[in-house]
């Protein structure tokens, strides 16, 4: 039997490597950088229920002055789980960020998407995170 490692594969959603042996806490990691938005699969496991800590997080930096805002929303399995719309710290750098944690039933894939808006101002950075508890 092969089991999953820690994964971090910079968007490629597939794990890295299998090994025998006991197995390792997952990692996954998905960077979108400037893009608007950011998905997430998590592949299945046949043999065990699993509880990941999620964490999405959206980074901007406001283009002048100006009033402007930022959004985002995050999906897990389809479903909306958050979502929220503030306005933009004026002069700077800004964030949304949020954690959730879910369980996942053996033989099921966790699917996670980020649609993400901005008004007034620029992504800078995109990310989600899934680490198994």
């Amino acid at each position: 039997m092969t089991k999953r490692v820690g994964v971090d594969r910079s968007g490629d959603s597939r794990p890295a490597a299998t090994s025998p042996g006991p197995s390792r806490p997952e990692h996954w990691s998905v960077h979108a950088g400037t893009q608007g938005v950011a998905r997430l699969d998590i592949p299945p496991d046949a043999l065990r229920e699993r509880t990941f800590e999620l964490f999405f997080s959206l980074i901007v930096a406001a283009k002048s002055d100006a009033a402007a805002w930022h959004e985002m929303q995050v999906r897990v399995d389809g479903a909306l789980a958050w979502s929220r719309r503030v306005a933009t710290h004026p002069g700077g750098s800004d964030s949304l960020d949020v954690r959730l944690r879910r369980v996942v039933p053996a033989g099921r894939p966790l699917r996670l998407g980020v649609v993400t808006a901005v008004h007034g101002g620029q992504r800078t950075s995109l990310t989600i995170t899934a680490d198994e508890e």
